[in-house]
C-alpha cells in the first residue's frame, strides 16, 4: 500500500513509498483512507523539529488528522463496514501514570505515551490503517470530506472542557463574552463552540478580507482586524489563543474581565523573546483572580463531544474550512502552505 513517510530528525525527507499492510496489532479494526488533514504539526516534523519513528523502524508513516472507512471490525465492537471513523491520535503510555489510567491520556503525567503519526507510532497517512476500538470514534456520513476537521475539533473540545472545570472555582462566573485570536482552523473552531455555547464571540485575526473574515461573520460572531492596539478596547470573560504568537500572547495575559479566563491553544516557536512586562502582567492577573492555562491533545470524550458539534453545525460553513483539497497524486502540494490556506486535506479514496 502506498504511505506519506518521513525518517524522523531528516529534513525534507518525505517521501510516496510502498509500506507493508498495517500491522494486526494495531487494531482489529481495518480502515481504508479517505483523507488526511495536513497541519503545522506534520510541517514541524518535515523539518526534522521532532517526531519519532516506531521502535526498529526508520520511517514513520505521516499524519494525524484522519477520516477513514471501516473495512473490517470484529462482532460486538460497535463498528460495522461502512462506518465513518477517526482514529484518535494519542495512546496511553504502558505504566500507566495516574491520567492515562483514568482514561485521561491527554493529561500524561510521565511522557511516556505514543502518538499516531508523531511519536512512535505510524500515523494515518496511508491507503490502510488499523484501530483499536476504542480508538476509533464514529462520525456522521453526513459530514462527507468535513467529518477530516474532528481531530482539530477535539483539541477545541478539550479547550471549552478545561475552562468550565476551571469556571467553576467561582460559583458566580457566568461568561457571556469570548475573544478568540487566530483565524486558522483552531481558531474557527473554537468560534464555532463559542457560538454553539451562546457566547458572543469575536475574532482578532490580521486578515481583513477573504474567507477567514467571511467565516466567522457567518457565525454570527465579530471580525476584528487591525494591530494589537484594537485589544485594548476588550475586557472578554474568555480569551482563546490559538495564534502561538509570542506579541499576541503577551497582548491577552492579564486582559480579561475581572475573574476570566485565558487559554493558551497555540504553541510558539522556542527562543521568541518579545517585549512584556512581567510585572503588569502579573497584576492584572492577581488583582483580577485570573486564570492561564495551556491545553493541547484531547481524550475519547472530547472526540465525542467534537463530532457532537460538527453533526450540528452547518455543512457550508465546515466546508469552507477545508481551502484545499489535493489528491494523493500530488500529495507534495499539500504540505506547503500557500496565503489564503486554512486546512488543507489530502484526499486518499472515495468511499466503497
Amino acid at each position: 500500500m502506498l504511505a506519506i513517510t518521513v525518517r524522523p530528525g531528516v529534513a525534507d525527507s518525505a517521501t510516496l513509498a510502498e509500506m507493508p499492510e498495517p500491522d494486526p496489532g494495531d487494531g482489529a479494526v481495518l480502515v481504508r483512507a479517505l483523507a488526511l488533514g495536513v497541519c503545522g504539526t506534520d510541517r514541524e516534523i518535515l523539518a526534522a523539529e521532532y517526531g519519532r519513528a516506531p521502535p526498529g523502524a526508520d520511517r514513520l508513516i505521516l499524519g494525524h488528522e484522519s477520516l477513514g472507512e471501516v473495512i473490517e471490525a470484529p462482532a460486538g465492537c460497535g463498528l460495522r463496514p461502512g462506518d465513518r471513523v477517526v482514529g484518535i491520535v494519542r495512546r496511553p503510555d504502558p505504566v500507566p501514570c495516574p491520567a492515562c489510567a483514568t482514561g485521561e491520556w491527554d493529561m500524561c503525567r510521565n511522557g511516556r505515551y505514543t502518538e499516531r503519526g508523531i511519536k512512535e507510532r505510524h500515523g494515518y497517512g496511508a491507503e490502510r490503517f488499523r484501530l483499536e476500538p476504542d480508538f476509533a470514534v464514529k462520525v456522521d456520513p453526513a459530514l462527507g470530506l468535513c467529518g477530516v476537521l474532528l481531530e482539530p475539533a477535539s483539541v477545541v473540545a478539550k479547550a471549552w472542557d478545561h475552562v468550565d472545570r476551571i469556571g467553576r472555582r467561582d460559583r458566580a462566573f457566568r461568561p457571556r463574552t469570548v475573544l478568540v485570536t487566530g483565524a486558522g482552523p483552531i481558531g474557527l473552531l473554537a468560534a464555532l463552540l463559542g457560538r454553539q455555547r451562546g457566547l458572543d464571540v469575536t475574532v482578532f485575526d490580521r486578515n481583513t478580507e477573504g474567507p477567514k473574515p467571511a467565516l466567522v461573520r457567518a457565525l454570527g460572531a465579530a471580525h476584528l482586524a487591525g494591530d494589537l492596539a484594537a485589544l485594548e478596547a476588550l475586557a472578554p470573560d474568555i480569551i482563546m489563543e490559538c495564534t502561538g504568537a509570542v506579541p499576541v500572547i503577551a497582548a491577552v495575559l492579564g486582559r480579561t474581565a475581572p475573574a476570566g479566563i485565558v487559554c493558551l491553544a497555540g504553541l510558539s516557536g522556542v527562543g521568541r523573546m518579545g517585549p512584556v512586562d512581567i510585572g503588569l502582567i502579573n497584576r492584572a492577573m492577581v488583582l483580577n483572580n485570573g486564570v492561564a492555562f495551556g491545553t493541547v491533545n484531547a481524550n475519547r470524550a472530547h472526540f465525542e463531544t467534537a463530532a457532537a458539534a460538527l453533526a450540528q453545525a452547518d455543512r457550508a460553513w465546515l466546508a469552507g474550512l477545508i481551502s484545499r483539497r489535493v489528491p494523493l497524486a500530488r500529495w507534495r502540494e499539500a504540505l506547503a502552505p500557500l496565503p489564503g490556506d486554512i486546512k488543507t486535506v489530502i484526499e486518499f479514496a472515495s468511499p466503497a
